[in-house]
């Protein structure tokens, strides 16, 4: 079973937008406490998106943390307060990619980095791909605004994955899960 870790103070360090920072006095497995910097997030919906040709949608944008543009899958937080995860999933897609999916199923669920941050990620996969009318697309902005978006064979991102090239672990885990998914015949989805 385990012991019962209990919060016993928490002070707040920064209140953003998208997270904020507490340092929690917890206590440990031996009885003592200890002091641990949380990082409490909205958490975020990422998409597979795969085409009849099995192919995915990858996107490579700038992340300022690294500095330097990484590919990744179609994501977004989750920042509509009570909205379903396939529907922030689909609007996501829709306005990176310009993309619907005919079909979005749960893929895969993720806490990033349990170490120091709470954030939790559904990963969904798309199929049944559609672009999005000319007149209904988001206009990119920000960093956003030079998005470059490609479909690669699900393959060949797995290769990328372990040569390297994909790195966010959101991404990471989304496409090693689509290609056992497909591998299996679709069976692992839903279990």
């Amino acid at each position: 079973m385990g012991f019962a870790h209990e919060t016993v103070s928490r002070s707040e360090r920064f209140h953003g937008a998208i997270f904020s920072v507490y340092s929690d006095e917890v206590t440990m497995s031996d009885g003592s406490t200890a002091v641990r910097d949380v990082v409490e997030n909205r958490g975020a919906v990422v998409v597979v998106a795969l085409d009849s040709q099995d192919r995915i949608v990858l996107i490579k944008q700038y992340r300022h943390a690294v500095g330097k543009h990484l590919w990744e899958l179609p994501a977004g937080l989750r920042d509509v307060v009570g909205e379903d995860e396939a529907l922030t999933a689909a609007r996501e897609l829709a306005e990176e990619t310009d993309l619907t999916a005919g079909r979005m199923e749960p893929l895969l669920d993720l806490h990033t980095t349990p170490g120091f941050a709470d954030e939790f990620v559904r990963v969904f996969l798309a199929r049944d791909l559609a672009p999005v009318s000319e007149t209904e697309r988001y206009e990119r902005t920000g960093e956003e605004a030079d998005l470059e978006i490609r479909r690669v064979p699900l393959d060949e991102a797995v290769d990328m994955v372990f040569r390297g090239e994909i790195t966010n672990a959101a991404a990471v885990g989304g496409i090693l899960a689509a290609a056992r998914a497909r591998d299996s015949g679709w069976t692992v989805l839903g279990s």
